[in-house]
């Protein structure tokens, strides 16, 4: 079981930047699939970013490609989302989950098994 829990959320302005982590527990952090998801009021969860086990695959949901970067280091059993130029639709409760072993990425909510409580990103207009 690599169970997350997230930090580093907040309010920012529009165009500001703003870095999330995701702390995991359990020896085996490094063979599990991580991603973010985000949720914002009213609307359903949807994918942000997800990373394969080494790091060496990462995939954008479109509207945030090229601003978020999706990042690892398994010898702190940490994921990283950084978010630049950030805007007001990026409002929402960020949620770090864990994802299969030995995968590879994945979008679909319904392949992550653990769940964080959610770190909410508030951006100002």
């Amino acid at each position: 079981q690599v169970q997350p829990v997230e930090s580093g959320g907040g309010l920012v302005q529009a165009g500001g930047s703003l870095r999330l982590s995701c702390a995991a527990s359990g020896r085996t952090f490094s063979t599990y699939t991580m991603g973010w998801f985000r949720q914002a009021p009213g609307k359903e969860r949807e994918f942000v970013a997800t990373i394969s086990q080494s790091g060496g695959s990462t995939r954008y949901a479109d509207p945030v490609k090229g601003r978020f970067t999706i990042a690892r280091d398994n010898a702190k059993n940490t994921v990283y989302l950084q978010m630049n130029s950030l805007k007001p639709e990026d409002t929402a409760v960020y949620y770090c989950a864990t994802g299969p072993q030995f995968g590879g990425t994945f979008i679909s909510p319904n392949s992550y098994n653990y769940w964080g409580q959610g770190t909410q990103v508030i951006v100002s207009s």
